[in-house]
C-alpha cells in the first residue's frame, strides 16, 4: 500500500506548516532544511513552483501519492461546483481522514493503520480500504473486539475536537460516528489554497 514513510518534520519544515499536527522538533526549527539553515538566501519561486508545492502540501497532508491524487481531481473536475472546494471535500470523506476527524486515531498515519488492520466497520461491515470514500449517511465504528484496545481508547478520551467538526456525530457510548454531509470549505482547518491546485492541473 504506497505511502510517504519518510521523515515528517522535515518535510513540515519544507513547507513551513506543521502539516502532521503538534510536532516539538518542528517548533524549534521552522526555517526550511538545508545546509546552511535559515541564514541561505532563497530565490523568488516561480507561479509553477508555487502552485507545485500547495499540490505537494495537500498531498502530504492527507497522506496519499500523486495517482490516487489526480484521480480524485478528475472526479472532482467532472462534478458541477468549485473544483477546488470539491476536491477537498473528497480528501475529507476519505475513511482513513474520517477516523482521524471523529478521534479514534491521533494521527492520519493512525487511522491508516487502524483501518488496514481490520479494526473499523463502514454501516457494519469490515472495511480495511483507507481510501474508501464515505457518503453523507455513513456510520463508522470500531469493530467490537477492537474496542478494548489502548491506542483507540486514549485516542478518543483524549479527544476534545469532534464538536467541533459540523458534518460528523459522533457516540461516546456505541463508539461510533456519522457523517452528516460534505464539509464547506469555511470548516476545512487546512491551510491550502485549493485554487492554486486547479490552475496546475489546469495547465
Amino acid at each position: 500500500m504506497a505511502r510517504y514513510t519518510g521523515p515528517k518534520t522535515k518535510k513540515a519544515r519544507s513547507f513551513g506548516e506543521a502539516i502532521y499536527g503538534p510536532d516539538r522538533s518542528f517548533d524549534k526549527r521552522k526555517y526550511p532544511p538545508g545546509q546552511h539553515g535559515p541564514s541561505r538566501r532563497r530565490k523568488q519561486k516561480s507561479n509553477y513552483a508555487i502552485q507545485l508545492k500547495e499540490k505537494q502540501k495537500a498531498k502530504y497532508t492527507y497522506g496519499i501519492l500523486e495517482k490516487q491524487f489526480r484521480n480524485l481531481f478528475e472526479k472532482a473536475s467532472r462534478k458541477s461546483g468549485v473544483t477546488g472546494e470539491i476536491l477537498l471535500q473528497y480528501l475529507e470523506a476519505r475513511l482513513d481522514n474520517t477516523v482521524y476527524r471523529l478521534g479514534i486515531a491521533p494521527t492520519r498515519r493512525g487511522a491508516r493503520q487502524l483501518v488496514s488492520h481490520k479494526h473499523i466497520l463502514v454501516n457494519g461491515i469490515l472495511t480495511n480500504i483507507p481510501s474508501a470514500r464515505l457518503k453523507p449517511g455513513d456510520v463508522v465504528s470500531v469493530r467490537n473486539k477492537s474496542r478494548h484496545m489502548e491506542v483507540i481508547n486514549d485516542s478518543i478520551s483524549n479527544n476534545s475536537k469532534i464538536s467541533k467538526w459540523a458534518w460528523l456525530e459522533w457516540n461516546s457510548d456505541r463508539m461510533e460516528g456519522k457523517m452528516l454531509e460534505y464539509p464547506e470549505r469555511s470548516s476545512i482547518p487546512e491551510n491550502i489554497n485549493e485554487q492554486l491546485i486547479v490552475e496546475l492541473y489546469s495547465k
